[in-house]
């Protein structure tokens, strides 16, 4: 019984999602509630540049750092936008005593989020373009 339930914590780790999708973000423009097309953006991340007019898939690949997206067109003022990878890996540590009938003991735990991909940008990200 013990040993199952050593085996509990590696069970649960096996099935972690570790992320899914082919690192690719969809861009659209809008302007008013309404879709704007031929936008030239320029979106970047810690890895790499990519150029793009909307709508678009920018292959931006797995989450390293800040997605940051500036989107340009003729009579609309630049538009930006930041997105922090979603879900980042940040273990928890605590440390316990605890006594009772003269016995005293210690413990240390290490708790790890289900979720063990490095976090995520979103699948689709909407620029909003006002008038000038």
């Amino acid at each position: 019984m013990r040993y199952t339930i050593l085996l509990l914590p590696m069970v649960i780790a096996a099935c972690a999602s570790t992320g899914s999708g082919n690192g690719g973000v969809s861009i659209e423009t809008v302007s008013n509630g309404q879709a704007l097309q031929g936008a030239a953006c320029a979106i970047s991340t810690a890895v790499g540049r990519w150029n793009v007019t909307t709508p678009a898939v920018a292959p931006v690949g797995s989450a390293s750092g800040d997605l940051r997206i500036i989107c340009n067109k003729t009579g609309y003022r630049t538009s930006e936008v930041v997105y922090r990878p979603s879900g980042a890996f940040i273990p928890n540590v605590g440390v316990g005593v605890g006594g009772g009938s003269g016995n005293v003991g210690v413990g240390v735990g290490l708790g790890f989020p289900i979720a063990l991909g490095g976090g995520g940008y979103p699948s689709r990200v909407t620029v909003e373009m006002n008038s000038q």
